[in-house]
């Protein structure tokens, strides 16, 4: 690469090699003023020497060189995916060297988080994302790259581009739910069930609907006979609160066992909500919900719901590697960025 540096006050009729920043602490403002192509004009000088402008600097690439700018854009056609229809994401920039990806949609945040690193670890790139498995809103931006350098060896770009695998946005989908609560003390009227209704408020997100809400007694069979009733009613998930621990009349795991056809796991190393359970009948998912789920803004019911509505069911063995972020700040929202509960601000 070749630098020519010329004297700002002879600059008129340059086209600038990369984008100028202006930072005006007065207003908050930060951003590319100048636009990478950009020709001076007489009029851009006194603002360019306000903006800390003596001299500008003229790159001229060598042919195995790349600009940041075409850098940031072709990785973005990784991520992106722009080989595929009906990508959920789009591309903002570059500007200052920099692209942003963008939700399209509502949805679940997916991708290879070991890719992230591999980019990383090369220090001409800086690449950063929102946690993977992370419920995001439309317009939210998901991720954002750069290289350091103005200019970057093609080597560098396309090590890059072979760590990545395209970023995924998984759309929630509405399916149908199910409320069965168990415990003698709220069938009898003797303690009021709260949670219905901040189960309604958690579907929200996935625009799911509560298509009924059935109490019954810490009656195994009782259980048993409700859950596949609302089966046959085409529940598409069942969720059974209450009597999850290891007292005696904590008979719902053995209730759910009895109507799954699979049991993909039995209790989770988070907290609060460890003794979640999910198991399959079919296509339907039932959940066994711990009774913190009532007095707690957020448990391991989130984390899982989050999944569950994006149509993306762990397995045990990504269960087991929950302990790491899976520990609750006990905030609402958790704002630890390594938190496996997902939590929205």
């Amino acid at each position: 690469m070749k630098v020519k540096v010329i004297d700002v006050d002879e600059a008129a009729g340059t086209a600038l090699s990369h984008d100028l920043t202006l930072i005006d602490p007065e207003v908050g403002y930060k951003g590319a003023r100048f636009k990478k192509g950009h020709v001076v004009l007489e009029e851009d000088i006194a603002l360019l020497k306000r903006m800390g402008r003596e001299h500008l600097s003229i790159l001229e690439l060598d042919p195995d060189e790349v600009h940041e700018d075409d850098a940031a854009l072709r990785v973005a056609a990784r991520v992106c995916s722009f080989h595929m229809e009906g990508t959920n994401f789009a591309v903002q920039g570059p500007s200052e060297g920099k692209c942003s990806l963008i939700a399209l949609q509502d949805g679940l945040l997916s991708f290879d988080e070991e890719a992230v690193h591999a980019i990383n670890e090369d220090a001409n790139w800086v690449f950063a994302t929102l946690p993977d498995k992370m419920p995001v809103m439309k317009d939210e931006t998901v991720a954002a790259w750069r290289v350091g350098p103005l200019v970057v060896n093609e080597a560098t770009v396309r090590h890059a581009e072979r760590c990545l695998s395209p970023f995924k946005l998984l759309p929630f989908r509405p399916l149908r739910t199910v409320l069965v609560t168990t415990g003698r003390e709220i069938w009898e009227g003797r303690v009021k069930d709260a949670f219905p209704g901040k189960l309604e408020k958690k579907l929200e997100l996935y625009r799911a609907p509560l298509i009924g809400h059935e109490v019954v007694p810490d009656d195994r069979e009782r259980i048993r006979a409700c859950v596949e009733s609302w089966i046959e009613r085409g529940a598409e998930v069942v969720l059974c609160t209450g009597g999850m621990s290891v007292d005696a009349d904590d008979l719902t795991p053995a209730a759910i066992r009895d109507v799954a056809s699979e049991v993909v796991f039995r209790g989770a190393p988070v907290l609060p909500g460890s003794n979640l359970m999910l198991a399959k009948k079919g296509d339907t998912i039932l959940l066994g919900v711990p009774a913190c789920a009532v007095h707690s803004a957020v448990t391991a019911l989130d984390t899982m719901m989050h999944r569950i509505y994006a149509g993306l069911i762990p397995t045990d063995r990504e269960i087991r590697r929950w302990g790491v972020g899976g520990l609750c700040r006990g905030c609402e929202p958790c704002n630890f960025p390594t938190c496996a509960f997902g939590c929205r601000p």
